[in-house]
C-alpha cells in the first residue's frame, strides 16, 4: 500500500510505548514528540513507514523509526517489530 497511514496515538499504543491510547494522546498533546524533526501536538497526525520519532519515555529519550504500522496492540514481541530502535545505533 503506497499511501499506508496510521494515527500517531494509535501507533504509540500498538507499539506498546504507552499503556493506553489516552496516555498516547496526552504524550502527543504535551508537544514533546518530534516527527521527522518537527514538533507535534495533534494525536491525529498520521505516520507512515520510514518516519522517525523522538520522544521522552521515563528518563530516556527514545529515537525510533516506524517500520510497520500494525493493525492491533499485540504482545511485546509483535510490538517490537513495528519499529527500529535508533538509540542503539549511535
Amino acid at each position: 500500500m503506497a499511501d499506508e497511514r496510521l494515527r500517531i496515538d494509535k501507533w504509540l499504543w500498538y507499539a506498546r510505548f504507552c499503556k493506553t491510547r489516552s496516555q498516547a494522546q496526552r504524550l502527543v498533546a504535551s508537544g514533546e514528540i518530534s516527527l521527522n524533526g518537527h514538533a507535534l501536538s495533534k494525536a491525529a497526525t498520521s505516520l507512515r513507514p520510514g518516519d522517525e520519532l523522538i520522544f521522552p519515555l521515563g528518563p530516556v529519550l527514545r529515537h525510533v523509526q516506524v517500520v510497520v504500522l500494525g493493525v492491533r496492540r499485540g504482545p511485546s514481541a509483535e510490538a517490537k517489530k513495528l519499529y527500529r530502535d535508533l538509540n542503539t545505533e549511535h
